[in-house]
């Protein structure tokens, strides 16, 4: 989950933009709370405009000539951007002011002026619009006959970022075990010019109307991926009328807190251990997967490891501090897609033989904290829910070393927030006719089939696929892309059919660094291999 440092070149719509987001040395506070962000997020590959100098010079001209277009980075297309400036507080209309920014893609053939599709990010924290090359790549043929419409949910991206300034300390050698998340949360808040309250699903889904009001859409169908399907739910709940269609693809229900993710993480790495025991040759090559992987646990529990390493993404000489929670940080990550989810073993196997190198490219992954605000993701998941934990969900936190982190780096961060709990009705199940595709992945580290069964409670029109290879973002690995194309083009499930989605599309398990072919056993490129990719030790 690679996300790219922000860069903006705006139309005079857009001329204002927001602070770039920190790239390679993120705030001590935010690195803190990616050890127990809830990550219901998807890659983000796509920054706000491109460095090609052409297209810096078309920029200018844009401003110059009062257009309202641009660049971002991955779509080769000249796009139309802009902002509604809303209040903050809705409750509060000529109070602060904000911009929620936004980005169409135009539809290549454009015969249906009235209707776009709304694509979702998720998070809570990520930004949609740098999440357009994905969005484009994946809604292509959606996009041959409708609008693809991306819009910075407010905190995110473009449209008021919540975050803090970054610090100097490289992610690499900071020590989250010794870190007071309570006490770098106050600082952090500090120097936030924003009521955080204010950012919640709620509030953003009046935005996300607004938007389409301005922009004079009749109808949107909607995509929403991940914590994107809780706002694609409550934009089912509160402006039915507007809406076509509805996919929801890795499902947050209403009825869940988020919080309950833990066991989904846990449940991820058993089916890891397993998916390995019974492939023949990853079983061979790391027979007793688990149990290294219980031994490194163990070990850094007692003590981090810290080692002089390169950088792998500088290549710069730094320390590396390789905590318990950097470990089990790096492979939940690498779970949320199959090609490096096939790394997993072979980096397990390594660590247990005192390797980190293999480890530390996975935890390059995760250093971006998958490009989420991780301010806004603390005023979601404070104000709606952290007051939905029960006994049972916090006994069973205490069990996993996943879900313990998160609900006590959570629990002290909320206590700074400080963010009012939702209405009880906002756990409600959605009851809704309105055309609806529910897509789970069978191997899905965050969002399980089982969530996807709760949120078919009340939806009466509406069907749901697992897709027995996938993980997290069905739509990106899979025939589902197409599935949803038909959903859009027909308005409605009654013809949809998921058998695509079982094709075997697994990915073979490395087993060195480089082939997922077992190396020759007197080869002496195994150390040399083990050690390639992710920087040599010092």
């Amino acid at each position: 989950m690679i996300d790219s440092m922000t860069h903006r070149k705006l139309s005079k719509t857009a001329q204002r933009p927001s602070p770039t987001r920190p790239r390679h040395g993120a705030n001590a506070t935010w690195r803190m709370l990616s050890m127990s962000a809830l990550m219901l997020a998807m890659a983000s590959t796509a920054t706000w405009a491109s460095d090609v100098k052409s297209q810096q010079t078309q920029a200018a001209a844009d401003i110059a000539n009062n257009t309202d277009t641009c660049y971002v980075e991955g779509v080769s297309d000249r796009l139309n951007c802009g902002f509604v400036t809303v209040p903050e507080n809705p409750n509060k209309p000529d109070g602060k002011q904000i911009q929620v920014h936004y980005v169409v893609l135009p539809a290549v053939k454009n015969v249906n002026h009235e209707e776009a599709l709304l694509a979702i990010a998720g998070g809570p924290g990520q930004s949609a619009i740098d999440n357009a090359a994905g969005f484009d790549a994946m809604l292509s043929k959606v996009r041959q006959q409708r609008d693809i419409l991306l819009i910075d949910q407010r905190g995110t991206g473009r449209s008021n970022l919540l975050t803090c300034d970054e610090g100097a300390q490289s992610p690499l050698s900071f020590d989250d075990g010794n870190a007071d998340t309570l006490v770098e949360t106050q600082k952090c808040l500090a120097k936030i010019d924003a009521d955080v309250t204010q950012y919640g699903s709620l509030n953003a889904i009046k935005d996300f109307e607004a938007v389409r009001q301005h922009l004079g859409y009749k109808k949107l169908h909607i995509y929403g991926i991940s914590y994107g399907t809780r706002m694609a739910q409550l934009y089912m709940r509160l402006y039915p009328a507007h809406l076509a269609t509805v996919t929801l693809d890795g499902i947050v229900p209403m009825q869940q807190s988020v919080l309950e993710i833990g066991a989904s993480i846990d449940r991820g790495f058993d089916l890891l251990f397993k998916d390995c025991q019974e492939t023949a040759a990853c079983h061979a090559q790391f027979p007793e997967l688990k149990a290294e992987f219980d031994q490194v646990a163990a070990s850094l529990a007692k003590a981090p490891v810290m080692e002089n390493v390169y950088d792998p993404v500088t290549g710069e000489k730094t320390m590396l501090t390789m905590t318990r929670g950097k470990f089990y940080g790096s492979i939940r990550m690498a779970l949320y897609q199959a090609n490096v989810r096939a790394l997993v073993p072979h980096a397990i196997h390594q660590a247990a033989k005192h390797n980190f190198q293999p480890i530390l490219g996975l935890y390059s992954l995760t250093i971006d904290n998958a490009g989420m605000a991780m301010g806004m993701h603390a005023s979601v998941v404070c104000g709606e829910d952290m007051h939905r934990i029960t006994p049972a969900m916090r006994e069973q936190a205490q069990h996993s070393f996943m879900g313990k982190t998160m609900l006590e780096g959570l629990e002290a961060t909320c206590e700074v927030w400080k963010v009012p709990a939702v209405d009880k009705s906002f756990s409600e199940p959605i009851s809704s006719d309105i055309p609806t595709l529910l897509l789970s992945g069978e191997i899905d580290p965050a969002t399980p089939p089982s969530w996807g069964e709760l949120a078919m409670e009340k939806l009466t029109n509406a069907k749901h696929f697992v897709a027995p290879y996938a993980t997290h973002g069905v739509a990106y690995q899979s025939c589902a892309n197409n599935l949803i194309a038909d959903l859009v083009r027909s308005g409605s499930v009654k013809d949809l059919d998921g058998e695509c989605l079982k094709k075997d599309v697994r990915r073979s398990f490395y087993l060195n660094a480089s082939s997922v072919e077992p190396l020759n056993a007197t080869s002496t490129k195994t150390t040399a291999d083990d050690n390639a990719s992710t920087g040599a030790k010092e």
